[in-house]
């Protein structure tokens, strides 16, 4: 006899990750299998998240979502990369793209070309920089943004974006298609979890008002307190603040000042960084810092006095830790978001890791019997794709230059986990990249950071030369010159926004009328 299927799902948290959560399984699920989630008003969200990824896009389109819809609905903008000011060194800056760099020739990855070149001496005004050869960097520093489509050729092929949103907007959004696909919401505090006598399953949750709500499997999205997967099951928790030990965040909202920039800015400061992530209607801000070198009060003013417009919120302090709960899926209960574990923004991994642990789950869906083997499954991919992130968050603190403040020397002297040792070597001997196993990052992103931070390969792979020096010059000159040509071509991102996707906030700010 085959094992009971699940028919009661409970989603413990809303926000983000728990309406993430509810219009996912509610598209995937049969209408037989009851889905309900408990949230309260009174409780606030983190919600400093506003920057996506690419990969966002897959999910927004499994969920049937029309993207200008969307775009309307959260205020959102699109996302190109993220620039870098001052992380190698004092006004150094350089932009992590989406999207590929170049076209590889013979099966060999174009940025070993470049090296070449440059690495013979080729005139760098002819040269360029590597960002020239990349259609999102290209695009970022004009400010345009052209949505590709299939038939339009080759560079736009290489263009890859993800969005900029408002994150408690974007919860609002996937409220109405989970609750139109039948979700249930209960407005509640949890004050008491149940468990089985026999085994330590969730069997049920008790709320303030004394309701009871049963179910077979349970989502954890209670924030950074884990109330299911850590308070209730102690599964424990894997600090990793001895490599980031980043454990506070201011975060305030401004006035859009000059043009909407199609990426995010993430600047280096002497105790942390700083991002701004443009949307419609407004500006997101925040100080990621280390309180150990750097007092609260301190931050905050380097944060308000560095904000671009005028503030319209009063400044917001975080308090996280790095690191992750050993188990993601504990007996019943699978944990999404901030009670999974936290990893600093740099990089905007926040939203996929819940929209990750939301495809695995639907992977590895459990029947009533919960089969240990994927329980087992779900925790080592997830274990691998946080390690992952966590090294190329890692990499861009101890690849600095910067020896200016304790901080940065800190971070530039640490010892890092051997994977990410061993990925900086293999690069720097002659510029190879080699993607891991559900590696979130590909090849490109990891040349972006490795490249702009200031790796320098000692050589190129010796494949290269195969090709012939003039036709390698060739190619590159055409390549650069096509990237160009094609930005050109496109519209600011303003322009594309006020005619495709603008939401009433934008063209009452711009002045526009609807």
């Amino acid at each position: 006899m085959s094992p009971a299927l699940i028919t009661q799902v409970v989603i413990c948290g809303g926000g983000t990750s728990g309406w993430m959560a509810a219009a996912a399984l509610s598209k995937a699920l049969s209408r037989d299998v009851s889905i309900t989630l408990i949230e309260s008003d009174e409780i606030g969200t983190v919600g400093v998240g506003e920057a996506t990824i690419p990969p966002i896009l897959t999910f927004n389109a499994q969920l049937g979502i029309d993207e200008d819809e969307f775009l309307k609905a959260t205020n959102g903008t699109f996302k190109l990369g993220i620039e870098f000011v001052n992380w190698r060194s004092p006004d150094h800056r350089y932009i992590h793209p989406f999207g590929t760099f170049g076209v590889d020739m013979q099966g060999i990855k174009f940025h070993q070309f470049y090296l070449k070149l440059k690495q013979m001496g080729d005139d760098p005004q002819v040269l360029g920089e590597l960002e020239h050869y990349n259609v999102c960097a290209v695009a970022s520093k004009l400010n345009r943004y052209l949505r590709p489509k299939p038939g339009m050729g080759e560079v736009m092929a290489g263009l890859k974006y993800a969005f900029h949103f408002d994150a408690g907007l974007y919860a609002l959004f996937l409220r109405g298609h989970s609750e139109a696909r039948g979700v249930r919401r209960i407005e509640g505090k949890i004050a008491q979890v149940n468990q089985r006598a026999e085994d330590g399953f969730i069997e049920s949750v008790m709320l303030q008002d004394g309701q009871v709500v049963a179910g077979q499997l349970f989502i954890d999205c209670t924030g950074f307190k884990g109330l299911l997967i850590e308070e209730t099951l102690k599964t424990g928790f894997e600090d990793w603040s001895h490599w980031l030990p980043n454990d506070r965040a201011w975060a305030v909202q401004s006035e859009n000042n000059g043009p909407l920039t199609p990426y995010t800015r993430a600047t280096a400061r002497d105790a942390g960084w700083q991002w701004r992530i443009p949307l419609q209607h407004r500006t997101g801000n925040g100080y990621v810092f280390s309180s150990k070198y750097v007092s609260e009060e301190s931050a905050r003013e380097t944060l308000v006095s560095t904000v671009d417009g005028r503030l319209i919120t009063q400044p917001r302090l975080l308090k996280f830790k790095t690191g992750r709960r050993l188990k993601a899926w504990h007996k019943n209960v699978v944990a999404l978001g901030l009670s999974a574990g936290f990893l600093e923004p740099l990089e905007s991994t926040s939203i996929h890791f819940i929209q990750a642990g939301i495809t695995k789950l639907l992977a590895l869906f459990p029947t009533q019997d919960f089969a240990p083997i994927e329980e087992d499954e779900y925790n080592r991919l997830t274990r691998l794709q946080w390690e992952q992130v966590r090294d190329f968050i890692i990499l861009h603190y101890k690849t600095t230059e910067r020896d200016d403040t304790p901080y940065w020397v800190r971070n530039r002297d640490m010892a890092v986990p051997e994977t990410l040792t061993q990925k900086m070597e293999l690069f720097a001997s002659k510029g190879r990249i080699f993607r891991r196993e559900d590696d979130l990052f590909a090849e490109d992103n990891w040349l972006a950071v490795m490249y702009g931070q200031g790796i320098e390969p000692k050589a190129y792979d010796p494949l290269v030369d195969g090709l012939g020096l003039e036709d390698i010059r060739r190619n590159l000159k055409n390549i650069k010159s096509a990237v160009a040509r094609t930005v050109r071509a496109m519209p600011t991102q303003e322009a594309f926004i006020r005619h495709a996707c603008a939401s009433d906030a934008f063209l009452k700010s711009a002045h526009i009328s609807a």
